[in-house]
């Protein structure tokens, strides 16, 4: 019981790498550009929470569906991988609706030259 949410983390995420797999929209598509802002994100949110602990406005919760492995005082190894997901889940959301957007208004143009076909979200298509 005791490694529930860190195992829903892993399977969130996992569902998100397969999601920006099969329509290559961040990891897939640009892959270092998509590591920087993972990290970036990463870096950004994990600065606030330790700014929120040291002020005291943040405690870690008590649940038995944690693991119970703190990574600092007040930080629990579950608040990493939930930065983690939120950044991705962010990407991933941005490349969706890119993908969907952009997928109709060129549904009657043909391809360019040189560029490969790229699958549009609707149809699963390529374009």
């Amino acid at each position: 019981m005791a490694v529930i949410y860190l195992a829903s983390l892993l399977a969130s995420l996992g569902c998100m790498v397969l999601l920006d797999r099969r329509f290559r929209l961040v990891l897939w598509r640009a892959p270092r550009t998509g590591a920087v802002v993972l990290a970036v994100g990463l870096v950004f949110f994990l600065a606030w929470d330790l700014a929120a602990i040291a002020s005291q406005h943040y405690a870690a919760g008590k649940s038995e569906a944690m693991t119970g492995i703190m990574l600092a005082p007040e930080l629990p190894l579950e608040e990493i991988l939930f930065i983690l997901f939120l950044s991705y889940l962010t990407l991933v959301l941005r490349g969706l609706l890119v993908l969907a957007l952009g997928g109709r208004a060129r549904a009657d143009r043909p391809g360019r030259p040189g560029r490969p076909a790229r699958r549009t979200l609707a149809t699963g298509e390529r374009s």
